[in-house]
């Protein structure tokens, strides 16, 4: 690799862009393409797409040239508003997926190390949390409390960002209302449509750790294209 090519690849890290580097097998060149790079040419711009959306490398052929596409992918994070019961399992199964997790909570009773030991714990309020977070495309976040205090002004700041996935928990009447406090704060049509609620793949999870199966698994599919 070309000094200058591995000095943008670890620049592009540290920085937590998601750039795809194409090698043309053959030798004849070796290219970074994504955020804060080039943009890849028309024949090799769906291979770069799918190499970051999917996390894998794959052989593509370019002009009769096959080149190997390996994505750099930004960690996933996941945001949990709410340092609730359900969080527990929902962080355990999201960290074994490969997300790291933040949980936020203004409530000191809550958001404790004893409760959740080893976990990343932000004690403030969750608009302010999120600002300071700021989730990029790849991140998810899901509210947890059915408090409108808490989980609407997380929500519209969430709504601002790229985050690829805003899931709420909640039955559908509780969604339905949620909507329409948002609509009625000037939460636009666009981004009302990106609320995943009630949160979850339609499993007929019960308990906390069916549930956290059923956000994950639907944050999984968001991610990989699936829903």
């Amino acid at each position: 690799m070309k000094a200058a090519t591995l000095a943008a690849l670890r620049e592009a890290r540290a920085a937590g862009r998601a750039v795809a580097l194409a090698t043309w097998l053959d030798g004849r060149d070796q290219r970074l393409f994504g955020a804060g790079a080039d943009e890849p040419p028309v024949g090799l711009a769906a291979a770069v797409a799918t190499a970051l959306r999917t996390d894998q490398a794959a052989v593509v052929t370019v002009d009769d040239a096959e080149v190997l596409v390996e994505p750099h992918n930004p960690a996933l994070r996941l945001v949990l508003v709410g340092a609730v019961h359900l969080a527990a399992p929902l962080a355990e199964m999201a960290t074994i997926a490969g997300f790291a997790v933040t949980i936020v909570d203004p409530r000191r009773a809550f958001a404790t190390a004893e409760r959740f030991p080893g976990r990343t714990l932000v004690v403030a309020w969750p608009d302010v949390a999120i600002t300071e977070l700021a989730p990029d495309a790849r991140t998810a976040v899901v509210t947890l409390t059915h408090d409108p205090k808490l989980d609407d002004p997380a929500l519209i700041a969430t709504l601002a960002t790229p985050a690829f996935y805003v899931g709420c928990l909640g039955s559908g009447k509780t969604h339905a209302a949620r909507r329409e406090r948002l609509a009625a704060g000037g939460v636009g049509a666009d981004a009302l449509a990106r609320l995943r609620g009630p949160v979850g793949l339609r499993i007929g999870a019960r308990s906390p750790a069916e549930i956290a199966v059923s956000i994950l698994g639907e944050i999984i599919a968001t991610l990989r294209g699936a829903a």
